[in-house]
């Protein structure tokens, strides 16, 4: 059996681990990898012919893990895509809007040029639609051959609906090798999602770092912090808090978290927008699969109602009612897209608030290097708007309690589930080098045999 990390190898996006055995190539995960200005370019060459592959699992939607799919088909790929139903549709809407991110970009660059400069889309819809035909979804905790002597396990993760650890089974000269693929692990107690569940002993393990070195904030609940900032912003001053939040995952935790302060009558009523077409469509899947919701959240269902409505909420639809938001002068929320503010509807929320003393952005995930979310975050007193530079009189926030990833301590206490005589090693991926070395450190510590692979590094398992 043959390892191959050809993604998220010392950095976060952009995973992609092959196996092989008896000549039988599995691809676990075909994510974009954007470190890069030139992520398009790079993206659209495979290290591997990808006619090759015979199957693709999928750990889960988001698109450093599913974003590169469509372009595996259009370079060749022939085969199934394994993944859980929940990520089936919710990697749908992903990437059909990374198509419209991708065109958006095309028609910046082409205007008033050739239409021939710069990188064309790396894939259409049409490419999108044929990879959703190649899905076949498995329901966690089921046992699925592949093929003989290759078996599947979805196990739940948490982190986002529908995200799962591949644990397979695989018969080798006689022999049982079982390998598990983390993908991204959740916290536990996270809004709507259920606990990681422990994974099942195996002689090799590939686990994601990204918080290694990092604990979450434990002093405070996201209910006690929303409420502290909604109070000041919102109740004591007449102002408006914008909260940047990725459209899939982030915003259905944070509604449902504002659904309970309010319905609780923690605060008066304040309205609230949620502004981003594709944060309904994903409610409307988390609404599809909700016997997958955690206990608490079935628990609300059942007692209040729809946890994603309420009577303080809106959802806005088209480009002229989030427009007209910035007519409307009393204090209010703002929920929209996209979290780290490279695009989308929230930057026209920003364009008309980023001067307004009354205002409070909240950010509650992380902003990559170079985007304009770092930059406020970092606090630069003028960030370029339309076009515009424009002073920063708004007060910026950040909290990491809506963080879906599980922190320094989780991702030990995953690898502890594990015996360290029978784990033969740990493969650490999709994380910073101080993440990975600071996380590499404890595992070793705690006697287990840890690599950090380079890309394109080769192991036989």
């Amino acid at each position: 059996m043959k390892l191959t990390i050809w993604g998220a190898a010392k950095q976060v996006t952009g995973s992609m681990h092959l196996l092989q055995s008896h000549n039988y190539s599995i691809l676990i995960d075909c994510g974009l990898d954007y470190e890069k200005e030139t992520y398009q370019e790079e993206n659209q060459y495979f290290p591997f012919d990808p006619a090759t592959i015979d199957v693709v699992i999928l750990t889960h939607a988001h698109i450093d893990h599913s974003g590169n799919l469509p372009t595996l088909l259009r370079m060749g790929f022939n085969g199934q895509i394994l993944c859980t139903p929940p990520t089936a549709d919710l990697t749908e809407l992903l990437l059909m809007d990374s198509v419209n991110v991708f065109l958006s970009k095309q028609n910046k660059r082409t205007r008033g040029k050739r239409a021939s400069s710069g990188p064309k889309p790396l894939y259409l819809h049409k490419h999108v639609m044929d990879t959703v035909d190649r899905f076949v979804t498995i329901a966690f905790d089921k046992d699925f051959t592949i093929k003989e002597g290759i078996n599947l396990r979805f196990i739940p993760v948490g982190h986002l609906l529908g995200a799962a650890a591949v644990v397979l089974s695989i018969q080798e000269d006689g022999q049982e090798k079982r390998i598990a693929f983390t993908g991204d692990i959740g916290r536990k107690n996270y809004p709507v999602l259920v606990d990681p569940q422990p994974i099942p002993e195996v002689d090799y393990l590939v686990s994601e770092s990204t918080y290694g070195g990092r604990l979450h904030s434990k002093d405070t609940t996201i209910e006690q912090k929303l409420v502290e900032t909604i109070n000041e912003t919102c109740i004591k001053f007449p102002g408006r808090l914008i909260i940047p939040a990725f459209s899939i995952g982030r915003t259905q935790a944070l509604v449902y978290s504002l659904n309970k302060i309010f319905s609780e009558g923690l605060l008066p009523p304040v309205k609230i927008f949620v502004d981003s077409p594709l944060a309904s469509f994903a409610t409307d899947v988390y609404r599809k699969h909700h016997h997958l919701l955690n206990e608490e959240s079935q628990d609300f269902y059942n007692r209040k109602g729809d946890e994603f409505e309420f009577e303080e909420l809106s959802y806005v639809q088209d480009k002229r009612e989030s427009i007209s938001i910035s007519n409307y002068h009393e204090p209010c929320i703002i929920i929209s897209s996209a979290g780290m503010l490279e695009g989308g509807r929230i930057q026209d929320h920003l364009y008309h608030n980023i001067q307004n003393y009354y205002c409070t952005i909240l950010f509650i995930g992380y902003c990559a290097k170079g985007t304009l979310g770092n930059r406020l975050l970092r606090g630069d007193p003028i960030v370029r708007l339309r076009h515009r530079d424009l002073m920063v009189f708004a007060t910026i926030k950040q909290t990491d309690l809506l963080s879906g990833h599980g922190d320094h301590d989780d991702l030990l206490n995953t690898v502890k589930q594990q015996q360290p005589q029978t784990l033969k090693k740990v493969f650490l991926v999709h994380g910073e080098s101080k993440s990975l070395e600071s996380l590499s450190a404890a595992i070793t510590a705690s006697g287990y045999s840890v690599c950090i692979p380079e890309k394109g590094e080769v192991f036989e398992l």
